[in-house]
């Protein structure tokens, strides 16, 4: 594995903007869907950086233990993307490849922020790796700021 930047991003404010969608836990029906999506989405960056394995979830089982903190965006039945929300943090935000661009990733991003809010007012973090420079763009946009620089290494 190279070497990686991770920033550990937060989020202070009590509020944020009206997300516009509605999400839904993860259910064992959408399984299977939201593992091929999860992996689709960081198998590019799992393989630039040499992270091993390249796909997360070998199959569905995996994610059993997380369903009741992934919540899902549908559109007539098939997962357009998917955030996790763990007490304050947000965590694997992902949108299927053909809805990239739309929009989806900054409505689920509100949404996890409203979805937290509705527990508690701390600030919210979340990590992204500098590799994914696109989701580190619409994470300063939306208000977060970069908290903590760290190296991994192999």
């Amino acid at each position: 594995m190279k070497s990686m930047i991770v920033y550990e991003m937060c989020y202070p404010d009590e509020t944020a903007g009206a997300a516009g969608i509605v999400c839904v836990p993860l259910d064992y029906g959408y399984l299977e869907e939201y593992r091929k999506i999860y992996n689709d989405c960081f198998y590019e960056m799992r393989r630039a950086l040499g992270i091993n394995p390249v796909n997360v979830y070998a199959d569905s089982d995996d994610l059993k233990d997380k369903l009741c903190n992934i919540y899902i965006l549908l559109d007539n039945s098939s997962i357009i993307g998917a955030v996790s929300c763990y007490g304050n943090e947000i965590d694997d935000l992902i949108v299927r490849k053909v809805s990239q661009g739309k929009g989806y990733g900054r409505q689920l991003l509100l949404w996890a922020i409203q979805r937290i809010r509705q527990e508690n007012k701390a600030p919210i973090t979340l990590h992204v790796a500098q590799w994914n420079a696109r989701a580190v763009a619409l994470y300063r946009q939306m208000g977060f700021a970069i908290t903590k620089k760290e190296k991994i290494n192999p």
